[in-house]
């Protein structure tokens, strides 16, 4: 019944005369930068590869505008200009189709709905440090993919929520089935159990396969983590994106009947295991919808993503949309909760 929600079967800035202008950011706006890029994107960005990365440390996110993306392959070749190493994803939360090594389509989600705040696989133990997204059709409302300063979030939460977590971390439970969510070949690249459980064991994953064949597992996060370039603490998790206060009323509803309370296909924990409170989720929703700032996609819109800096959501939109996701830079967050690249 649910499989089809994660399941598939402001203005245009003028700039200067230059190759690539200043960035240019008003209050609450994303920074732009505008390209000059001809016919060739990636040597474009290869050519300024360093001003985008010293405007990715600076502001934690970048639109370039003026690259006329219009290819999965066209993304492809601007990633390997960027960035130095892909990264194919792992305990994937739900479908993608994979274009290239470290692309794929945007995570399948209904487009009447919200994609919540979160940073892209938080919760493993090894996650991108960049992620780019890339507009190759714009919807017709909507849509647009927003972002919001982990650092800044973290500030603003409450003083006894954040030291709770940061001092116990966070727990996230997930059952791998063939009704919600990525399966457990979208996932782990395999239905190999050793394989699997091989991957769980090296990433400190505890597992337990299930009667009915399906995989539960349970991980133990850190929630607040230093940035591995600035040393930034950063309010790192998706405590409540994965949260079952999160989903829509009807959906909860829906899942707690069909799996109990107990037993949802997803959820997280303080890290001693106690139930986090609806009143916390929506104290970190509401920090987030707090720092968040958006600029609506044009086709062949460009945009950087620091992981650990900045959290990223998605709107809800009508009309054909399709961004691409390309994710790379590797980093490991260790149980001290320091991230190193």
């Amino acid at each position: 019944m649910l499989s089809s929600l994660f399941r598939k079967h402001p203005a245009p800035v003028t700039p200067p005369p230059t190759a690539a202008s200043a960035a240019l950011r008003a209050p609450g706006d994303p920074t732009v930068l505008q390209a000059e890029a001809g016919p060739d994107a990636a040597a474009w960005v290869g050519l300024h590869r360093e001003e985008l990365r010293e405007a990715l440390v600076e502001h934690g996110a970048v639109t370039v505008q003026g690259l006329g993306l219009r290819t999965a392959a066209d993304v492809a070749s601007v990633l390997h200009r960027v960035a130095d190493r892909p990264v194919t994803e792992r305990e994937a939360f739900a479908a993608r189709d994979r274009h290239a090594e470290g692309v794929y389509s945007s995570s399948a989600w209904p487009p009447n709905q919200l994609m919540c705040m979160h940073h892209e696989l938080s919760y493993a133990l090894e996650c991108p440090g960049l992620m780019l997204f890339a507009c190759l059709v714009a919807p017709t409302t909507g849509g647009a993919t927003t972002v919001a300063d982990s650092a800044a979030v973290l500030q603003a939460l409450p003083a006894e929520l954040v030291e709770r977590f940061e001092r116990e971390g966070w727990l996230l439970t997930r059952t791998y089935n063939d009704e919600i969510g990525a399966t457990l070949s979208q996932s782990f690249g395999t239905e190999d159990h050793d394989t699997v459980e091989a991957y769980c064991r090296a990433h400190d994953i505890d597992w337990a396969w299930q009667p009915d064949g399906s995989l539960r597992t349970r991980q133990h996060r850190s929630a607040v983590v230093r940035h591995p370039v600035s040393g930034l603490r950063c309010w790192f998790n998706q405590i409540a994106f994965l949260n079952e206060w999160t989903m829509a009323p009807e959906v909860r509803e829906f899942l707690v009947e069909e799996y109990g309370p107990d037993d949802l296909p997803f959820n997280t924990r303080y890290g001693n295991g106690d139930v986090v409170p609806q009143e916390v989720v929506e104290q970190i929703n509401s920090a987030y919808q707090a720092h968040t700032v958006r600029r609506a996609w044009q086709p062949g819109d460009l945009m950087l993503v620091d992981n650990i800096r900045t959290a990223h959501s998605r709107e809800a939109y009508e009309g054909p949309r399709d961004v691409v996701v390309a994710m790379a830079d590797p980093v490991r967050v260790n149980h001290l909760g320091r991230a190193e690249s």
